[in-house]
């Protein structure tokens, strides 16, 4: 049930999608006469998207994220394993066309596979189902092995979970699914930006594993003000912060993650 609660609030929420049903309340409300109802909610629409389209909001709401957990200088001689998230591959492409297409956070997989070279006896965890709600597409841990593999991983050393759909189910399932043992070195895999929320579940879940960011959305130098990148990535860096800050916010107050920003240490 949370599961589907989150997504269909999530196609409320999300920017671009709250802007159009401003737009058509708006719409309506003028047809009505309803005046003052259709300024404000035009004016709201007007305001969604220009802070999410011209406004360096998005990178900054994903800054603060993909700052929170740099990437060690140094890591043990040691790895048992690493464990990737997914959401880094094209499920409905894949499907169809039996690949492996990248998306955005395709440097998830890029990252695993440079890794899985340097520590060539570490095991590979390819935590991820499908995360839709109606589209139909390959979990990320079924395509996979089709990827890992054809970038010189041997398929002996992989691990699959393809029956998460969010970040709560990665962290819990792969927890089962490996039972680490104390003493057990991990990496954890994911979008700086994602990995906050991720280390709290892990965490929360009995799975300490060391955070690898990879798939940076910022510089980090963007400060505050408009047109400091191109419409579409504003929107897409706005759309990824707001949902990002939102889940924090969601699994701390339901008791998911023990702190609302969990930070190193």
């Amino acid at each position: 049930m949370f599961f589907v609660i989150s997504k269909i609030f999530w196609f409320f929420a999300q920017p671009a999608n709250l802007a159009v049903l401003l737009i058509l309340t708006s719409l309506a409300a003028t047809v009505l006469a309803w005046r003052r109802l259709a300024f404000w909610t035009g004016s709201g629409a007007a305001l969604v998207l220009a802070l999410s389209v011209w406004s360096s909001l998005g990178a900054n709401l994903l800054g603060l994220l993909e700052d929170r957990f740099p990437r060690p200088d140094a890591l043990p001689e040691r790895i048992d394993g690493i464990v990737v998230l997914g959401g880094g591959l094209e499920g409905g492409i894949n499907k169809v066309r039996g690949g492996y297409e990248l998306n955005s956070s395709g440097d998830r997989f890029v990252e695993t596979a440079i890794l899985a070279r340097r520590y060539p006896n570490a095991k590979i965890l390819v935590s991820g189902g499908s995360g839709e709600l109606q589209l139909d597409g390959e979990a990320d841990a079924d395509t996979a092995p089709r990827l890992l593999t054809a970038l010189g991983v041997a398929p002996e050393r992989l691990i699959l979970e393809n029956r998460s759909r969010n970040t709560d189910e990665n962290a819990r399932f792969s927890q089962r699914l490996v039972e680490p043992q104390p003493g057990d070195t991990w990496l954890l895999v994911t979008s700086a930006f994602h990995m906050p929320r991720s280390v709290g579940l892990f965490r929360k879940a009995g799975f300490p594993a060391i955070p690898w960011p990879v798939d940076y959305r910022t510089s980090g130098e963007e400060g505050a003000g408009f047109f400091v990148d191109n419409a579409m990535d504003s929107l897409q860096n706005t759309t990824l912060g707001i949902r990002e800050w939102i889940g924090l916010f969601v699994y701390w107050i339901t008791g998911r993650i023990d702190q609302l920003l969990p930070g190193p240490g």
